[in-house]
């Protein structure tokens, strides 16, 4: 009787005492990883005008300074492929000296370099506040930060989260571009530049007050995990862990086809539309703003592309995501040559609703196969096949530049970037799913 009344009463309470603990989960069911995850979606929309300018910079630097687009296009290669180079560095650089403190000089180092080109008058300052501070700044803030803080702070959601943080870069180029290119078209090319250095340093102070480095830093285990994981020493010698890392990888197969694919990827992106897109328009007769107004549209379907492709990259084999982006993607670019057109007409708007869908999609699998193959170090390893991904811009970016100079159009250059797409989507079925591996670099 008494075991029976007990059960009884148990079954009474068990309602009631149960009522209020959903209401309390609820308040507090936002894990403090979402936080961190909206200061560095933040972080990354602030330091994305630097990416809107330069295809912007082209034909007015032309008109001022009368330098070739080759010679401007070098300037951006550089650019983007410090972009690139930097990264790994960085990641290994965020295990030595924390997420907050290497962010905040990136966003110092990227105003400085930007703000400094008000001043120019030859190439060579081009080169180095665009290509080289600029370079170096944002290859500090590049994906290899997303990667990190993704997988510092979350177990689960990985392939979400890393679609989230990916697309604020374009969200900064849906609210930066527009304006830029009003600002140029208005007041010439110098206000727009002291724009995009004044956003990054307003920027700094968010990230200096609201960021944390590690989960274990509020006393909280990463979303998802079921156990805390205390924060790990300062990784020593971080150079030699990044150079270390990549001697490793690069003894794999797989290492070179993402950072082959990544490359093609970088190349039809970032080296491409992003920088010769506008000018090419303008040879059309487009205005340059409403070709820019274009490029802004990009940035909003690459959000919802973005998220989504992080969504099925949580669900779905990523080498074939791959596949399948790379080739639509290069499909796209044959038909551009015969879009371009004084006015915008609607199968050039479906271009652009396609390409923006496809703009940097293939981001979440690449860093799903990554993370899958080469464990802890996954977040340096990203760095170096990012560095790919910009060396491949930085390439196109400049012969680009050439291919308008000697050919008078990019047709040649439409065509070659579609040609390498499908290249790629052949290059990511060759990739073996394999178990993850132990970390690769010794301390």
């Amino acid at each position: 009787m008494t075991q029976t009344t007990e059960a009884a009463g148990a079954a009474e309470e068990t309602p009631t005492s149960k009522k209020p603990r959903p209401r309390r989960n609820r308040r507090m069911s936002l894990h403090r990883a979402w936080f961190v995850a909206a200061v560095t979606f933040v972080t990354i929309i602030g330091a994305a005008a630097f990416r809107s300018l330069p295809g912007l910079l082209i034909d007015p630097l032309h008109e001022d300074f009368g330098w070739s687009r080759g010679t401007i296009g070098a300037a951006v290669s550089v650019n983007l492929a410090l972009y690139g180079l930097t990264a790994p560095f960085a990641a290994a650089l965020m295990d030595r000296f924390g997420i907050r403190r290497v962010v905040a000089v990136a966003l110092t180092v990227i105003a400085l370099g930007s703000g400094l080109t008000y001043w120019m008058t030859a190439a060579w300052q081009l080169m180095l506040c665009w290509g080289l501070l600029v370079g170096l700044g944002s290859g500090s803030m590049a994906l290899a930060f997303a990667a990190t803080v993704t997988n510092r702070w979350f177990t689960a959601r990985r392939g979400l989260v890393t679609g989230i943080l990916t697309a604020a870069s374009a969200s900064g180029q849906l609210i930066f571009l527009p304006l830029l290119s009003w600002i140029v078209e208005k007041h010439s090319w110098r206000p727009a530049a002291v724009t995009v250095s004044l956003a990054a340093l307003a920027v700094v102070p968010f990230v200096w007050l609201l960021l944390r480095d590690h989960p274990a830093d509020v006393g909280q285990k990463p979303y998802g995990a079921k156990e805390f994981v205390p924060k790990p020493e300062p990784a020593r010698g971080a150079a030699r862990r990044a150079v270390t890392v990549l001697f490793t990888a690069s003894r794999t197969g797989t290492f070179w086809l993402l950072a082959g694919t990544f490359a093609i990827c970088g190349a039809s992106t970032n080296g491409l539309i992003q920088t010769h897109f506008v000018p090419a328009a303008h040879d059309h007769g487009m205005p340059v703003t409403a070709a820019a107004s274009l490029l802004a549209v990009i940035g909003v379907f690459d959000v919802v592309g973005t998220i989504a492709s992080g969504w099925f990259t949580d669900r779905f084999d990523a080498r074939r995501l791959l596949a399948v982006y790379y080739a639509l993607r290069g499909i796209s670019l044959l038909f551009l040559p015969m879009l371009l057109a004084p006015s915008v007409h609607p199968p050039m708007l479906f271009f652009i609703v396609f390409y923006g869908l496809d703009w940097v999609a293939t981001v979440p699998p690449t860093v799903a196969l990554c993370r899958e193959q080469y464990g802890d170090d996954s977040a340096i390893v990203f760095g170096w096949v990012l560095a790919s991904h910009q060396v491949g811009a930085g390439l196109v970016a400049f012969l680009g530049g050439v291919a308008r100079d000697v050919f008078g159009s990019y047709d040649m250059v439409w065509y070659a970037s579609g040609a390498l797409c499908a290249a790629a989507a052949l290059m990511a079925l060759v990739i073996r799913r394999k178990p993850a591996v132990p970390a690769l670099a010794v301390s």
